[in-house]
């Protein structure tokens, strides 16, 4: 894992302004054990209410769901990278399965979305994932990295972003959850094609509290974003805890073996 599970929700397009403030509230009470990173990303409307009732000091990020690529102009309906980041965001998702599926957003348009968040120093969350018929035919791996390599291109530094893993099949009301051996596969290919590149690899799709800590424990899995599961804050704080518990303490140090002036090993 890297130095912080990151453990984020996306409430889609639910919550009005009074339960948005009410989980905010609620999520400021309770700081973060060590460890972890914490993530909201509530609809537009919500966004400088949460920001403002989590407060300036709030460990907590607020994100956008959603961000053009254009700073301004004649897009009527869109909202751009620096009204969000006004509003309080600092963080984008870009590239997501619905999006992709019903408002027809490519790999191109992604990857301009992803330049602009970082030309405004947002951390852009590019989700990534495939239907349930490549993954029934094994292609998971190539189709993934396929987006992943696609939001990146034309970025020299993508130590900013986070890749959130979030297989078709596996979201929604309707999704199957993973089981571990599901996606270990997809997580080695995108560890070994973008670790050391981007900020943090994460799994999305049915997160419960039930398989949680079992995700986690998959090579390669940084964090967990969550949908409906974490919709409802008491939900939300018990998975950031399930991931707290779940962390694995670093390796101690080796102590080194005394030797002798020769270099031979000497007995301690």
């Amino acid at each position: 894992m890297t130095a912080s599970t990151w453990i984020g929700t996306s409430w889609k397009m639910n919550k009005l302004l009074a339960e948005a403030r009410s989980f905010a509230t609620r999520l400021r009470e309770v700081p973060a054990p060590p460890g972890i990173q914490r993530f909201i990303i509530p609809p537009f409307p919500a966004i400088h209410t949460v920001a403002e009732a989590l407060g300036p000091d709030s460990d907590v990020i607020v994100g956008a769901q959603n961000a053009h690529w254009e700073d301004a102009g004649a897009w009527t309906g869109e909202v751009s990278v620096p009204q969000v980041r006004d509003a309080g965001a600092t963080l984008v998702e870009l590239g997501h399965s619905e999006r992709r599926a019903h408002f027809n957003e490519t790999d191109a348009t992604v990857n301009r979305k992803v330049r602009s968040a970082l030309r405004h120093g947002l951390i852009p969350l590019v989700c990534v994932g495939e239907p349930d018929d490549v993954f029934r035919q094994g292609g998971s791996s190539e189709y993934i990295l396929r987006q992943a390599h696609a939001a990146l291109e034309q970025v020299p530094d993508a130590s900013a972003v986070l890749i959130a893993y979030e297989p078709v099949w596996a979201i929604g009301e309707t999704g199957r959850p993973a089981h571990p051996e599901d996606i270990e596969s997809q997580f080695a290919a995108l560890t070994e094609a973008l670790r050391g590149r981007v900020r943090a690899i994460l799994y999305g799709g049915s997160v419960n509290p039930e398989n949680a800590t079992e995700t986690l424990a998959v090579p390669g899995v940084d964090g967990l974003f969550v949908g409906r599961s974490a919709w409802e804050v008491e939900g939300y704080l018990r998975l950031v805890d399930l991931a707290a518990r779940s962390r694995k303490p670093a390796p101690a140090a080796a102590t080194p073996t005394p030797t002798g002036h020769d270099g031979e090993d000497r007995p301690v």
